[in-house]
C-alpha cells in the first residue's frame, strides 16, 4: 500500500468525525432555540392553572394545586366569549376581504395594461414603510367618523384591509408563476377577464392564498391599538387583545394574572387551528421551491 493511500484512509475518519460534530452542534443549537421559544408558552400554560397568589409569588413552576376553574371563570365572568366572537369577526372578514382585494390587484397588475400601473406598484411598496396605527391613526379615525363607522368593528376591518401591500406582493409573485397561455386560451374561447380571474387565476392561487391567509389572520387577531381606539365607548365590541389587557385588574383593583394566563392560552387556539389548515399550503410552497 502506498503512502498516499494510507494518508487517504486516515483522512476519511477525521472528515466523518468533523461532519458528525457539525451536525451535533447544529442540533444542539436548534434544540436550544426551540426551548427558548416554547418555554414562555409552557410557563403561561402552567400558570393558567395556578391561583393568583401562587402565580405572583413565582415560587414553583408546576402548580401546587390545579385550578381548572380559571378557564370557566374567564370564559363566563370576564365576557371572554364576547371578546372571542369580536376577534373572530374582525379576523375572518379582514382575511376574506384582504385576499379578494390583494388577489384582484395582483391579477390586474400582472395581466392588464393601463396607465399608471408602475406608479401603483411603487405606491404599494411605499405604504409598506408606513406604520398603520401610529402615523396614520388620527386621519384614519377621522375618516371613519365621517363614514359613521368610528364606533363599529367594520371601521377596523376596512382599515386593516387597506393595509394589504405585503399580501399584494406575495400574491403577485404567485400570479406571475401562472402561465399566460391559460389566459390566452380562455380569451380565444370568448371568456372575459373577470371569468379568467374567478375560474383560472383564483383557483390556481390556493397555495399562495393559504400562506397569505395565515399572515392576515394572525395580524388581525393580534391587532390591539385600532380595536382599542374604536371600542372605547362600546366595551361590548372589545376584542381579545383589549379584553385581556382589561383582565389585569379586577373589581378590587387586584392584579388577576391567573385569569390573564388562562385567557392568553385560550386565545392561542384559533391561531393553531388556522396554522393547521394552512400548513398544507406551506408544504406546497416549500416543495415547489425545492423542485424549482
Amino acid at each position: 500500500m502506498t503512502t498516499e493511500a494510507v494518508k487517504l484512509q486516515s483522512a476519511v475518519p477525521a472528515w466523518s468525525i468533523l461532519s458528525a460534530v457539525k451536525k451535533s452542534a447544529l442540533w444542539i443549537f436548534l434544540l436550544f432555540v426551540a426551548l427558548l421559544t416554547i418555554f414562555p408558552v409552557v410557563i403561561a400554560f402552567l400558570g393558567s392553572f395556578k391561583s393568583n397568589a401562587e402565580l405572583t409569588g413565582g415560587a414553583t413552576i408546576l402548580p401546587e394545586s390545579w385550578h381548572f376553574n380559571n378557564y370557566a371563570e374567564v370564559w363566563q365572568q370576564a365576557h371572554f366569549s364576547t371578546y372571542t366572537w369580536n376577534s373572530l369577526f374582525i379576523s375572518i372578514f379582514t382575511t376574506v376581504g384582504t385576499l379578494l382585494v390583494a388577489s384582484m390587484a395582483a391579477y390586474a397588475v400582472d395581466r392588464l395594461h393601463y396607465a399608471g400601473k408602475k406608479f401603483y406598484v411603487v405606491l404599494q411598496a411605499a405604504t409598506m414603510f408606513v406604520s398603520i396605527g401610529a402615523v396614520v391613526l388620527r386621519p384614519q379615525f377621522e375618516l371613519m367618523v365621517k363614514l359613521h363607522l368610528h364606533t363599529s368593528l367594520w371601521g377596523v376591518i376596512i382599515i386593516l384591509i387597506s393595509g394589504h401591500a405585503s399580501i399584494f406582493f406575495i400574491l403577485l409573485s404567485f400570479v406571475k408563476a401562472i402561465p399566460r397561455e391559460l389566459d390566452e386560451a380562455a380569451m380565444i374561447d370568448g371568456c372575459s377577464k373577470l371569468w379568467i380571474y374567478t375560474h383560472i387565476i383564483f383557483p390556481l392561487l390556493k397555495p399562495g392564498l393559504g400562506v397569505a391567509a395565515l399572515f392576515i389572520f394572525r395580524g388581525a387577531w393580534n391587532e390591539y391599538i385600532l380595536p382599542l381606539v374604536f371600542t372605547m365607548s362600546k366595551p361590548k365590541l372589545q376584542v381579545l387583545t383589549v379584553g385581556l389587557a382589561g383582565l389585569r385588574y379586577g373589581i378590587s383593583a387586584a392584579a388577576q394574572t391567573h385569569y390573564m394566563m388562562a385567557g392568553a392560552c385560550l386565545s392561542i387556539l384559533p391561531l393553531l387551528i388556522v396554522y393547521v389548515l394552512a400548513n398544507k399550503s406551506f408544504m406546497q410552497v416549500t416543495s415547489g421551491s425545492v423542485k424549482g
